[in-house]
């Protein structure tokens, strides 16, 4: 049981304030939308994809791949969780 009230980490990476929780809340979202377990990975800890536009492209239809391509962030642009 943990005792301190800070933020679990990702180990092993330069997180830029991303807790584990909001990550994992959010592979878990694209996974129960059909997105495969890689890609849910990569895409869960960006929040410059749009997590509810991601899963309404798949809901209308669209390849989990063809959305996360759709609503890729421009070269650079990053926006930790």
């Amino acid at each position: 049981m943990r005792t301190d009230s800070s933020p679990t980490r990702l180990p092993g990476r330069d997180t830029g304030g991303e807790t584990l929780e909001v990550v994992v809340w959010r592979e878990r979202q694209l996974l129960a939308a059909g997105f495969d377990r890689p890609l849910a990975a990569k895409l869960a800890p960006d929040c410059t994809f749009d997590l509810h536009a991601l899963i309404e492209l798949v809901e209308r239809g669209c390849s989990p791949d063809l959305a996360a391509r759709i609503l890729a962030p421009l070269a650079g642009e990053r926006k930790p969780c």
